[in-house]
């Protein structure tokens, strides 16, 4: 690959030569549009584009000269020390004020400050994918590339005053970092801090005594005399303690739950932590190493630009945390949900049959309720009490909705994927054996609901016939019930696929609710409220408050469930869209309710197509809610699985192999293994 630099370096050679010509930024602009390849993942063209440019500086040795006073006048003519401290750290500010920040300028862009290095680094890297082949430049490449600017006398006073910006960068990050590591937040997840001097003061002192020698060692040099630069590795020694007490923050969040603001922090001086150490790798005399900071800083500054004003990078970076604490509980709960054994299975068709006769009776009460004439908001409200009581009663009472499995099963998938083990056929093979226990499991789980639910119903609408002498739905209204689970000439499915997502994210706030009883001690505070002790004695408290600590989540995900099922058809009236729920469990108990109100004999196409209508409706609530649970498990896990593909095959094997596997518990735990060596 041939690419012409002549003409820049001639160009930069003649600002140079003329001492009252401003450096032309469009130089290095040009520069860089002439290294930038074509397609930023592919490494071949980046790395020869780079060497391209390092032979043009090898042929011309004057070249290397040139380009790199030309840089080092041009970076000296804007204020730096922001962006090497500032540029792709979170602000202080916190976490929602950057979020409103961050959306306001999508409506109304933020000024630009010219003086600011920031300002060139825009011009020179406009395009919103500079960052990707920067990031694939090879650190040899970097090294291969700095070698050719060595630190010559005419060069050292504009080098020296970068340094010197770089050493007010490093003090502003330092006592940042002292500043973040005293909050009360980190010291209430890791008490121990307050038992011994905190690694986050340690490394302040010994980086203003390293910086202090830093410049001794500057000046000294200036007056030529024999100097023998200052070591960083006991300050780098001290980020590290600094890096490790983080760490166990990290970890114990598992244990004592987290917070926005406390993922925020953590985040934030993980980047100032980062950040120093670049810049110390930067100051020491050990080339190779300084060479190869310099390549990450200039990564990172420009990956910084192209997401500075990014609302999706920024809840990107403080939702991770969050994310894998609720999918974490979820993981837990779905253990619970999947069954090996047949004692397990029979206790899953119970728990569902209990869940069945619950449901019949919300079906027939949400059918009454439609009787009433009500405002919009109060039918809302009536609806979704219904549904958040009748689910929470469930709960209470150990029973099981089907549907309200995948969101927690796929978190414990996510966890099994993550924490992968042994070969990659061992692996495939449990991932496998897991998932046929889950269908399993999610299938007795339908079953035991649909067939307690469509008899419950049936007996409720016989006897309200009976008891009152009156079909318990008008035929209209029968008719409508049976339209609106025909999956060809109404929107079941889309509704369906609705209430999967209520039940995704009625997932996602079991998790949070628990990860908040963690948190925020719900239950020892609960126990230490003495007027509720004076109430319900100590003893019958403390029992309660055990409850509410194991069962906030599931009760407020229940609870706020409901309110999604019931207010949605509501929201749908008022912003006049077709939005709607179907749920198998309601829509197998409004079959047969409508079956039985139906004027006259029901036909067999009838039934046939609204049954198959209920199968489509529950297999709709199972994928939709599946899925999203685990690309949410699976992206809080930081975990990226290509192994989808045999995955399915080797569940197809196993399907046509030993089908009954999927619908009755093996009297051995199922090996899937066995097949693997009929999967290619």
């Amino acid at each position: 690959m041939h690419i012409h630099f002549n003409d820049l370096i001639l160009s930069m050679q003649e600002q140079l030569e003329n001492p009252s010509t401003v450096p032309d930024e469009n130089l290095l602009i040009k520069l860089v549009q002439r290294i930038r390849p074509i397609n930023c993942n592919d490494n071949k063209e980046i790395q020869e584009k780079i060497q391209a440019l390092i032979q043009a500086l090898l042929r011309q040795p004057v070249a290397t000269y040139t380009l790199q006073s030309y840089l080092l006048n041009l970076i000296n003519r804007y204020k730096q020390t922001s962006l090497y401290a500032d540029s792709g750290i979170l602000s202080l500010d916190g976490f929602w004020n950057q979020l409103s920040q961050r959306i306001g300028a999508h409506f109304l862009p933020l000024l630009n400050d010219e003086s600011q290095l920031q300002d060139l680094l825009a011009k020179v890297f406009y395009d919103r994918h500079d960052r990707f082949w920067l990031e694939n430049i090879s650190d040899q490449s970097w090294i291969q590339l700095f070698r050719l600017f060595p630190l010559s006398q005419q060069t050292r006073p504009a080098s020296n005053s970068i340094k010197h910006e770089i050493i007010k960068a490093i003090t502003v990050l330092s006592y940042r970092i002292s500043g973040i590591g005293l909050y009360p937040e980190f010291i209430n997840a890791q008490p121990e801090l307050s038992d011994y001097e905190s690694p986050f003061l340690v490394q302040n002192r010994e980086i203003v005594e390293f910086i202090e020698s830093y410049k001794r060692a500057h000046r000294e040099q200036d007056q030529h005399l024999a100097i023998r630069f200052p070591d960083a590795s006991q300050a780098l020694v001290m980020l590290e303690q600094c890096h490790d007490v983080v760490s166990k923050i990290r970890r114990a969040t598992k244990r004592i739950g987290v917070s926005i603001s406390l993922t925020y922090l953590l985040s934030l001086l993980e980047q100032c932590l980062h950040r120093t150490e670049q810049l110390l790798n930067i100051l020491t005399e050990e080339d190779d190493i300084r060479y190869i900071a310099i390549g990450e800083l200039l990564t990172d500054v420009v990956e910084a630009h192209s997401s500075e004003h990014s609302v999706r990078a920024l809840l990107a970076s403080n939702s991770e945390l969050i994310s894998l604490q609720v999918t974490e509980n979820a993981s837990k709960t779905g253990e619970h949900y999947v069954s090996t054994d047949k004692k397990g299975f029979f206790a899953m068709y119970r728990s569902a049959a209990g869940a069945g006769m619950i449901i019949a009776t919300m079906a027939t009460l949400k059918i009454l309720a439609s009787r009433l004439t009500l405002a919009p908001m109060m039918q809302a409200f009536l609806y979704s009490m219904n549904y958040a009581f009748g689910f929470m009663l469930i709960h209470v009472l150990h029973f099981t909705v089907a549907t309200k499995q995948p969101a927690m099963t796929a978190a414990a998938l996510a966890a099994t994927v993550q924490h992968r083990k042994g070969s990659k056929t061992a692996q495939l093979a449990e991932l496998a054996g897991l998932i046929v226990n889950i269908i399993r499991t999610q299938f007795i789980a339908i079953l035991g609901n649909i067939s307690i639910a469509i008899p419950t119903a049936a007996l409720i609408t016989f006897f309200w016939q009976y008891a009152l002498d009156e079909p318990l739905l008008k035929h209209a209204k029968a008719d409508a019930l049976l339209h609106s689970l025909n999956p060809f000439t109404s929107l079941a499915i889309p509704h369906a696929a609705i209430a999967g997502v209520c039940l995704f994210l009625s997932g996602l706030i079991a998790g949070y609710f628990d990860n908040l009883a963690i948190y925020r001690k719900i239950g020892p505070r609960l126990k230490a409220h003495q007027r509720f002790a004076r109430l319900m004695g100590q003893a019958r408290l403390d029992r309660f408050a055990d409850y509410v600590q194991r069962n906030l989540g599931a009760l407020a995900g229940n609870f706020l469930f409901g309110i999604m099922l019931g207010s949605m058809g509501t929201l749908g009236f008022i912003l006049g869209l077709p939005l709607d729920i179907r749920h198998i469990a309601f829509a197998s108990a409004n079959f047969i309710q409508g079956l039985l109100c139906i004027s006259g004999t029901p036909d067999i196409g009838l039934i046939i197509v609204s049954f198959l209508g209920v199968l489509l409706i529950g297999l709709t609530n199972l994928f939709v809610s599946f899925s999203l649970t685990v690309v949410v498990a699976l992206r809080a896990r930081r975990v990226r699985f290509e192994q989808w593909k045999p995955l399915a095959k080797l569940v197809y094997t196993h399907f046509f192999t030993r089908p009954m596997d999927f619908f009755w518990p093996p009297k051995t735990p199922v090996d899937v293994e066995s097949n693997t060596k009929n999967t290619p």
